[in-house]
This record gives C-alpha cells, sequence and structure tokens, in this order.
C-alpha cells in the first residue's frame, strides 16, 4: 500500500496524482490524504496531522507514505515510522528531482559514510576561515539520505545525497566560522560576511561578527527558546549532481541541492527528534560550509571540500 500525503496546492495536486499514477502501474493499492495547506516557511514540527489520530492511523496501515508536506521533525512523522511505514519526502521542483535522481553508488557511498560514522568516536571540522571544533561521537545512529527508501520505518528525502549524526548534547566544542558563499537555511541566502560562533559544551554562546551575525542571532533569540541555539547534526555532502548555484537561480527550491552538494559539510542547529534526541525546538538550522575539512578519529574524508577517502568517490555506474 503506498499513500501520499497532499496539500491542496496545483504542485502538490501533480505531484500527488503522478505518484499513485506510478504506483499503480507498478501494481500497488493507493490512497491520497488531503491536509490543510501548510506552506513551509523554515519552522519545524508543526505539521497539518496534529491531534489527527484517524489520518495518523489510516498512514500507519501504509507500506510507504509519500510525504508532501513536510513532517520532519514532528511527533506525527516518528509515531507513523515506528509503526513500520516507510517515509519518502519530497517537495523540490521536478527539474531538481530528475538532476539528482537517486543511483546505487550514492546509496553504496552513503550507506559506507553511515558506517565510518558509526564506527568513530570524534569528528574534527576544520577551515582556513577559522573553523576549528571537535564533536564527540557515539551516543546515536547515524542517517543516510540517498533519495529512496525500501527498509521498513526508514525515512529518506528525494533528491538528497548526505549522511549525517548526532554527538552526545555537551559533546560540541570549539568555533565554527561560517565564510562568505556558505550557504544559512531557512534564510535560503548566501553568507556575505564572516561569522563566528563560539561553541562550549553543545551551545552556541557567542556569535560574532558584522550584519550576517546579527541577522542570524536576531532569528534564532526570536524563538524565546534556549534550545534554539543547541548544535544538532553534523554531516557532509555525497551527491555530485548537486550544484552549489541552484539556489541562486531557483527561487522555488528548499536546499537539497546546497545539502547535498559532494564535499561540503553541513552544520546544523537545533531539534535532534530525527535522531532520538529530546530537542524539539522549532528553530532548526542546516549551514552548508564549502572549503572546510572532515576527519573522523583523525582520518581525513574531506579536505578544503574535496572528498579524499577513495571509498567516498563517485564511481560511474
Amino acid at each position: 500500500m503506498v499513500a501520499v500525503l497532499a496539500g491542496k496546492a496545483p504542485t502538490q495536486t501533480a505531484y500527488a496524482d503522478a505518484f499513485t499514477s506510478a504506483a499503480r502501474r507498478l501494481g500497488a493499492d493507493t490512497f491520497t490524504l488531503v491536509a490543510d495547506d501548510t506552506p513551509f516557511d523554515g519552522t519545524v514540527g508543526q505539521t497539518p496531522l496534529a491531534g489527527n489520530t484517524a489520518a495518523i492511523n489510516a498512514l500507519k496501515q501504509a507500506d510507504l507514505l509519500v510525504d508532501l508536506v513536510f513532517l520532519l521533525f514532528s511527533a506525527e512523522q516518528i509515531e507513523i515510522q515506528e509503526s513500520g511505514t516507510r517515509v519518502l519526502l519530497c517537495i523540490e521542483p521536478p527539474e531538481i528531482l530528475s538532476r539528482m535522481f537517486p543511483t546505487k553508488d550514492l546509496r553504496r557511498r552513503a550507506e559506507k559514510s553511515e558506517e565510518l560514522l558509526r564506527n568513530s568516536r570524534e569528528l574534527r571540522i576544520t577551515s582556513e576561515a577559522g573553523t576549528d571544533v571537535v564533536y564527540s561521537l557515539g551516543k546515536y545512529t547515524p542517517l543516510t539520505e540517498y533519495g529512496y527508501t525500501d527498509t521498513p520505518g526508514r525515512w529518506d528525502h528525494w533528491p538528497a545525497g548526505l549522511v549525517a549524526s548526532q554527538a552526545y548534547e555537551e559533546g560540541v566544542n570549539g568555533t565554527v566560522v561560517l565564510a562568505p558563499g556558505d550557504i544559512i537555511f531557512p534564510f535560503n541566502s548566501y553568507v556575505s560576511t564572516p561569522i563566528r560562533l563560539d561553541i562550549e559544551d553543545g551551545y552556541i554562546r557567542k556569535i560574532r561578527g558584522g550584519l550576517d551575525a546579527s541577522l542570524l542571532e536576531d532569528y534564532m533569540s526570536g524563538f524565546e527558546d534556549p534550545q534554539a541555539f543547541a548544535v544538532s547534526h553534523i554531516g557532509w555532502g555525497l551527491n555530485e549532481r548537486a550544484r552549489w548555484s541552484a539556489l541562486h537561480v531557483d527561487s522555488r527550491t528548499i536546499g537539497m541541492d546546497g545539502r547535498s552538494f559532494l564535499g561540503n559539510v553541513m552544520f546544523s542547529t537545533g531539534p535532534n527528534t530525527e535522531f532520538g534526541g529530546t530537542n524539539n525546538s522549532m528553530c532548526h538550522l542546516d549551514i552548508p560550509m564549502r572549503g572546510s575539512s572532515l576527519a573522523l578519529d583523525g582520518r581525513t574524508l574531506i579536505e578544503g571540500g574535496k572528498v579524499v577517502l577513495d571509498e567516498l568517490v563517485p564511481q560511474p555506474e
């Protein structure tokens, strides 16, 4: 059984029709559940399914749920996944879906990255801009995104291509410097002036810099939630077909090109419920950084924004 959760916008209706048509051609039973319109505005955790037990129970009967409304970081999605239902998020424009279509090689590299993270205890990021921060790993299971899911209860996002993990709650210390050209989501904008983030025991304690730093601090403070300043997941991009300039040329994108860009290091803040944590802050930042280096237990995987570990280098299929 394939279920599609959609809003009433024409684009979502078109996607719902396409997914159900494809599923039926493959011999699957399908149904579409139409929810109230809740355009994604960058905040997380609030969904049109909140309190709707009947809808949630219906979606839990599906083998696969195609999510067109953005359930990520919500209690409703976690409940649906715990029933064994697979969830596939899909809200990017068709051109990006086509260009970043998932491949077996992308899955191979994502799962190899997951293995490396799972068996490591320290992750360190450095950069010429001044980043030097250490994550203590080992508590949480890493997350992979390669664009499809065939494992019960597993979530993925088409299009994507990345891996991420979560440190111990108090296990992140050091400095992150966001350099011009890095991307801040959900601002959907490129950094123009350096931003220095001083991190101690898993929290951003000070934000320093010019206008960009002031805007970032004002945005995060506006949630009036101390957990907004908690450091969340850390990971890197693996999709060689992702484009750093995509955000600049297509305002419809929610930014999976930047997040998945091969060799980027993505620093994130806020909620960690997708990893099994308890931080459910509505303030979530994803910040892909170019030109950084990343090492696990002293072994360099990414150097100056380039993947240097042979097992993670894309191979032709």
